[in-house]
């Protein structure tokens, strides 16, 4: 068994930097672990100082109770940059203190995030004995990663996969495409797939530690392919083929419903089925052979819940009027979604239905530089529903037209020249804040590029905005102000 743990630099949680490890205590050292553990580090120039730091810190924490050795957990660290780094092979050190200074003195090496190339100097080196690696144990890699690659990583990563590996990956930062890493990580997605913030590391570090145990424990029973009514348990064969198992597994909420099946001695696995959902069961496998009792084996298998989309969202490609929103996984027994969005605060609420095959989509003619709360929501096929919610912000509209100029004419007349607005300008709104009189707004064509205000007092301080109009909304005012010479008063205004 092999296992890729991919980690981006916007989920994963540390101590303050500069906050020491402890020396380890060898009594507190995880017990039955032996594996191989490459840590991919983004190391371009994409990632900021502050993350880098923190993610070293992080992979110091995670690693630190685990017992190093030719016979125990190896760890090695390769850099993400242009080209890829080896800092340290796994047979290198031998302690979690030797390992830990070692993450803690690399030193960032910017460049471009070609992760791909990363991906595939681990993949050609997983077997390589001038590496440290070992043959017969499973291996676990940790990519940090801010969610971008100047590369490709779908053609590296499925090879890596194709050869066994399981593929964690953690987000730190929201900015890699949803359906790529969807697609990179292994499954479920809600366990291999994970989005948090780089200043919230520590929430998942049992989490992550966890599961590297789970691939890395020596134990005979394994639990594989779990879904919300059942899963299939495998393990060694007994040493002698006429011997056989008892199996028991119970609820551990309810331990008086304990069930039982007898399975032969050449069986290496069977399938438990007709479980409840969202259940943690406590799954017990006793070999018995020659007449002896041998030590049975326990493992806790948690089955999942029959509504799992959507478990997360993520809002991506933000400008001033529009954003991304994707969520996931898409299930079979969903019939659509339903999205739901409106400003905060206020009670405008807009609804967009979406098919149930598709798994984003672009909310537009949105308000610049205003916060929205996005709710995605799972009609599933059997009448059930389940909702999940974030907060988006559109970006402020900065565009404008590039220059504004004002002459005064006399007889009370100023001529408003501006130099066209970028884009797909729908029209030009003219605004003018008299000083004395009343104040007016003028709509103009949009190949309009100059106009004629009249009725503007004598002797007076007048300003005098021109705003683009486009589909989406409106951009952003260029003002100017014009100091009136005396001179006599006109009724109208007239446009080029």
């Amino acid at each position: 068994m092999f296992v890729l743990l991919v980690f981006s630099l916007h989920s994963l949680l540390s101590p303050a930097l500069g906050q020491t490890i402890p020396e380890a205590d060898h009594s507190s050292f995880i017990p039955d672990s032996e594996g191989d553990l490459y840590f991919l580090l983004d190391s371009s120039g994409s990632v900021s100082y502050d993350e880098f730091s923190k993610v070293k810190q992080f992979i110091g924490d995670l690693l630190q109770p685990f017992k190093f050795g030719p016979q125990d957990v190896q760890a090695s660290v390769v850099q993400i940059s242009t080209n890829p780094t080896l800092e340290f092979s796994l047979n290198q050190y031998h302690s979690s203190t030797d390992v830990n200074k070692a993450i803690q003195n690399v030193q960032q090496r910017m460049g471009d995030t070609n992760t791909g190339k990363a991906i595939d100097y681990v993949k050609q080196n997983l077997y390589a004995e001038n590496f440290g690696s070992r043959g017969d144990v499973p291996k676990v890699l940790v990519w940090m990663t801010d969610g971008l690659s100047t590369d490709d990583i779908s053609t590296p990563m499925k090879l890596l996969k194709d050869m066994g590996v399981s593929v964690f990956i953690i987000s730190t930062t929201g900015r890699g495409n949803f359906q790529d890493l969807s697609a990179a990580a292994s499954e479920p997605n809600e366990k291999y797939l994970k989005f948090v913030d780089k200043d919230d590391l520590g929430i998942i570090t049992k989490e992550l530690r966890d599961s590297i145990i789970e691939h890395t424990h020596t134990r005979n029973l394994q639990a594989q392919d779990i879904t919300s009514t059942g899963f299939i348990l495998t393990w060694s064969r007994l040493p002698e083929d006429e011997g056989r198992y008892v199996l028991e597994y119970v609820p551990v909420s309810d331990p008086g419903r304990t069930q039982q099946k007898i399975v032969y001695g050449d069986e290496t696995s069977v399938s438990v089925s007709d479980l409840r959902s969202n259940t943690t069961y406590q799954v017990t496998l006793i070999p018995e052979y020659s007449g002896n009792y041998a030590l049975p084996e326990v493992i806790m298998v948690s089955t999942r819940s029959e509504q799992l989309s959507p478990f997360q969202i993520l809002i991506s490609d933000p400008s001033a009027h529009s954003f991304r929103v994707s969520w996931g996984p898409n299930l079979d027994s969903v019939a659509g979604y339903e999205i739901q969005y409106g400003p905060i605060p206020s009670n405008i609420v807009r609804t967009l239905q979406v098919d149930s095959r598709v798994n984003s989509t672009v909310l537009e003619n949105l308000r610049s530089n205003t916060t929205y709360l996005v709710t995605v929501s799972a009609i599933f096929k059997s009448g059930g529903e389940k909702a999940l919610s974030a907060i988006a912000c559109t970006e402020h509209n900065e565009t404008k037209v590039k220059y504004l100029h004002l002459k005064d004419l006399g007889s009370s007349t100023v001529k408003a020249t501006w130099g066209s607005a970028d884009g797909d300008v729908q029209g030009y709104r003219v605004r003018c804040r008299r000083q004395a009189g009343h104040s007016s707004v003028i709509s103009v064509a949009p190949q309009a590029k100059s106009i004629y205000l009249t009725d503007v007092a004598e002797g007076t301080m007048n300003k005098i905005c021109v705003m683009p109009i486009y589909k989406d909304g409106d951009g952003k005012n260029l003002c100017r102000k014009i100091q009136m010479q005396p001179g006599t008063s006109a009724n109208s205004y007239s446009r080029i």
